[in-house]
C-alpha cells in the first residue's frame, strides 16, 4: 500500500551485542542508557525493565568504580535485555564486568593506559565473545587533538576514532562499533559521513547532549535523520535530558518514519482544525498512552474530518475519519462501521487490539504453514 523503502543501507561488518545483531542487514537497533545510581541495584533494574518494556534493544549502564562493577553483575543477572557497560580509564573494571557477563564494553582503548592493559581487555573480550564500542565525543577529545585543531571539528573526531581503532587493529580485534558524537548537528553529521567511508565496522549514531525532550528530539531527528536517509547507521541512541524511556520512543518513531523499523503502532493523525468532528488531540494522547505496550507493527490513521480522512484510512490497517452524525471506521482500507463520539476512545482501543490479535494470528498461521 505504501511506496517501498528506498534507503540503501551502508554495508558493514556484523557484530552481536548479546543476542542483538548490529550491522550487516540487521535492523537498526534502538538503545538508551540508565540514569540511576548503578550502586542502587533495585532502581537500576527497575529502569532497565522499563526501557525493555518500551522496546529498547540494548541498554547501557555506567560503571565508574569497582563497586559499580559488582552492582552491574547483580543487575545483569536480574534482566534479560543486553547490557553495555560504560567504562573510562580503569581497565580492571572492564576485566571484572567481562567476568560478570557484560554484553558489550563501551571503552576507548587509548584512555586506559599502557599497551598491556589494552591487550588484557581485548583478550578478555575475545575469549568471551564480547564486542566493544569506541565512543568519541566532541566534549572529551584528547588534549593533543585539542591543541592540533584548536577546537572540536569533524576531522578531530574522526582522527580520535582512528587512533582508538588503531589499538584494536594492532591486536587483530575487529568486533567493535564506533560513534563520533557531537552536540553540534553539522559536526556530528560530517564526522559520521567521513568515518563511514573509512571503516567497515558498524556505526552507533547519536547527537550527544542534544537537549530536553522537545529541543533534543528536534535536533536528534534532523542530525540522525540526515545520516539514516543516506544509509549510515546501525544502532542509535537519542540523547535527551528526559526520562530515558522517551529516548526509546523517539528512536523508534524516527525509524518508523523512514520505514527502517516497524515495531509498534505507526499513528497518522491530523493536527486538527474547526472541521474536526471529534477531539483529535485528546483521542491521540489517550490512544498513545493506552497502547504503549503494543509492539506488533500496525498503521493507524486518526483524522478529524472527511477532507483527508478517507485517503489516509484507505492506506491504513485501521483508520478513523470524522463525520456527522457518526465517524467512519475503515479496516484494511475499506469502510467497516460507524462509531459515535460516545465511548469513541474505548471503542478505538478495543478495535485496534482486535486488529493486533488478528495480525498476530495471521503471522502464527503463516509460520505454521511454512514448517
Amino acid at each position: 500500500m505504501h511506496a517501498p523503502n528506498a534507503i540503501q543501507r551502508r554495508a558493514s561488518r556484523q557484530i552481536h551485542v548479546g543476542n542483538v545483531p548490529i550491522g550487516g542487514n540487521a535492523p537498526i537497533a534502538v538503545q538508551s542508557m540508565t540514569n540511576t545510581d548503578t550502586l542502587d541495584v533495585d532502581a537500576t533494574v527497575r529502569q532497565v525493565r522499563q526501557l525493555e518494556t518500551a522496546g529498547a534493544d540494548i541498554v547501557r549502564v555506567s560503571v565508574p568504580t569497582m563497586d559499580a562493577a559488582e552492582a552491574f553483575g547483580r543487575i545483569r543477572q536480574a534482566v534479560n535485555v543486553p547490557l553495555v557497560a560504560d567504562i573510562h580509564f580503569d581497565h580492571k573494571i572492564a576485566l571484572r564486568v567481562a567476568e560478570l557477563g557484560v554484553d558489550c564494553l563501551r571503552i576507548n582503548p587509548g584512555n586506559i593506559g599502557r599497551e598491556d592493559r589494552v591487550r588484557a581487555v581485548v583478550s578478555a573480550a575475545r575469549d568471551r565473545g564480547i564486542p566493544m564500542r569506541i565512543g568519541v565525543n566532541a566534549g572529551s577529545l584528547e588534549k593533543s587533538l585539542q591543541r592540533k585543531y584548536g577546537e572540536p571539528t569533524p576531522e578531530a573526531l574522526v582522527e580520535s576514532a582512528l587512533r582508538h581503532i588503531d589499538h584494536l587493529d594492532r591486536l587483530d580485534f575487529a568486533d567493535f562499533k564506533v560513534s563520533v558524537k557531537a552536540s553540534d548537528v553539522f559536526m556530528a553529521v560530517a564526522a559520521y559521513r567521513d568515518l563511514a567511508s573509512r571503516i567497515e565496522q558498524p556505526l552507533h549514531l547519536g547527537i550527544t547532549e542534544a537537549g530536553g525532550l522537545r529541543s533534543g528530539t528536534v535536533k536528534s531527528s534532523i542530525g540522525l535523520g540526515m545520516l539514516l536517509m543516506e544509509g549510515i547507521g546501525d544502532t542509535l541512541r537519542v540523547s535527551l535530558a528526559a526520562d530515558p524511556v522517551e529516548e526509546v520512543k523517539v528512536g523508534f518513531d524516527m525509524l518508523k518514519s523512514l520505514k527502517l523499523r516497524t515495531k509498534g503502532i505507526n499513528f497518522v493523525a491530523c493536527p486538527s482544525c474547526s472541521r474536526q468532528n471529534f477531539d483529535v488531540i485528546d483521542t491521540m494522547n489517550q490512544l498513545e498512552e493506552r497502547l504503549e505496550d503494543v509492539m506488533t507493527p500496525l498503521d493507524v490513521s486518526i483524522i478529524g474530518c472527511i477532507v483527508n480522512g478517507p485517503g489516509e484510512a484507505k492506506e491504513s490497517d485501521l483508520g478513523l475519519t470524522g463525520g456527522s452524525p457518526a465517524n467512519l471506521l475503515y479496516l484494511d482500507g475499506k469502510p467497516a462501521q460507524k462509531l459515535r463520539n460516545d465511548n469513541l476512545i474505548d471503542d478505538l482501543e478495543r478495535l485496534i487490539r482486535d486488529k493486533v490479535r488478528e495480525k498476530q494470528q495471521r503471522e502464527k498461521d503463516t509460520i505454521a504453514r511454512s514448517v
